[in-house]
């Protein structure tokens, strides 16, 4: 059994939701907003209109959202990139989460498929439950958006169970919740780009990475804050005969630190906490593989998907931070990048970079070779 979230141990209002502390009488009241049928009926879904922004929730603080729950009947699983999920905090001028909704719930590549982790969730049949449990406090107001850029309506089912508290003091000291996700289609990594033999790009002086310069950039925020992990959702497209994406080391830099960052890993497969090229989907708490290729052999082409939470030993920032990753060592490899990363900051603020529009969302179509993932 997976034990619940908590952040803040010592918190008597939010933080004291391990197992343990569930008999605590807490000052709060809970509340939910959902799409059900509020004549009584069972339509319980609500559609979204192509082009429609639909506000699913305005919620009045103190508060914390605790859990959010949902479903989709989408026309094209590719639908799970073209569906836009925002959260706004406190009035602030731009999301704090602006993210597409299935990149959101723990898995790229436009799919869905069951896992489980510690903070979210697929859930049967064939990933169709989105459930995500990150802890999302406020002072005064929660507004959470969908926004359907695809070309054809769908019908959307949800929940969002919520707290609320009769003071601020509940909520005094709490960071805001942020997600953010990049892509990038093609990382063009070097010794791909130049079709370099490996006797050749081995003695090659860009082989050594001693600057970060070139890595996959994950998060980049500004101000005081946690970060608390990442799903990484990679497409090896390219026919490097060593295409093995997994020695790309992961650089964590803290307040503007140089070269070598406080945190740096020794591979790809390092970072997401397996080891030895595994072949294996495997899920974790806190770590593991939600999407392997299929292959059994050394190659590794098509879509994978990892994923490191850092639950029970979160990172600190005051200043700044800058998550990365090589693209094979020494950014080596061209690849197919995207990338969720979860973070709290002290002050709400934009999630990241502006949304890409849609085509540059989309995952890329299998190529003749590739594995089935659906």
């Amino acid at each position: 059994m997976i034990p619940p979230i908590h952040i803040n141990k010592e918190d008597p209002m939010i933080g004291n939701t391990s197992l343990a502390s569930l008999p605590r009488l807490r000052d709060c009241t809970s509340h939910r907003i959902s799409s059900y049928d509020i004549t009584g009926g069972n339509a319980d879904a609500w559609k979204i209109q192509p082009g429609e922004k639909k506000v699913l929730g305005e919620i009045e603080g103190p508060g914390c959202m605790k859990h959010i729950w949902m479903t989709l009947g989408i026309p094209k699983e590719d639908y799970c990139r073209k569906i836009v999920l925002r959260m706004v905090w406190d009035g602030c001028a731009a999301p704090s989460v602006e993210c597409p909704i299935g990149d959101f719930f723990g898995l790229g590549h436009g799919l869905r498929k069951d896992f489980v982790t510690l903070p979210l969730q697929m859930s049967p049949s064939q990933g169709k439950g989105f459930n995500c449990w990150w802890p999302m406090p406020f002072q005064e107001r929660a507004v959470v958006e969908v926004e359907n850029q695809g070309e054809e309506p769908y019908t959307h089912y949800f929940y969002l169970d919520y707290e609320k508290y009769a003071s601020s003091d509940a909520v005094e000291g709490l960071a805001y919740f942020h997600a953010q996700w990049r892509r990038e289609a093609d990382t063009k990594g070097w010794a791909y780009e130049e079709k370099l033999a490996r006797e050749t790009y081995v003695k090659d002086p860009r082989i050594n990475n001693k600057s970060g310069d070139g890595n996959f950039v994950i998060l980049e925020a500004e101000g005081n804050g946690i970060y608390c992990g990442a799903h990484l959702d990679i497409d090896c497209f390219q026919r490097n005969p060593n295409d093995w994406y997994g020695e790309g080391d992961d650089m964590i830099f803290i307040d503007g630190e140089p070269w070598p960052p406080s945190l740096h890993g020794t591979g790809t497969e390092d970072w997401y906490h397996c080891a030895y090229c595994p072949r294996d989907e495997y899920n974790a708490p806190y770590h593991g593989i939600i999407l392997y290729n299929g292959s059994k052999d050394w190659s590794w082409k098509g879509k994978n998907t990892v994923y490191r939470y850092h639950i029970e030993d979160p990172i600190r920032f005051r200043e700044s931070i800058l998550v990365s990753i090589e693209h094979g060592h020494a950014n080596k490899l061209s690849n197919d990048y995207s990338s969720t990363a979860y973070y709290y900051l002290e002050k709400p603020a934009k999630a990241g970079p502006e949304m890409l529009p849609v085509e540059e969302r989309l995952p890329r179509p299998n190529e003749e070779g590739y594995q089935s993932v659906t």
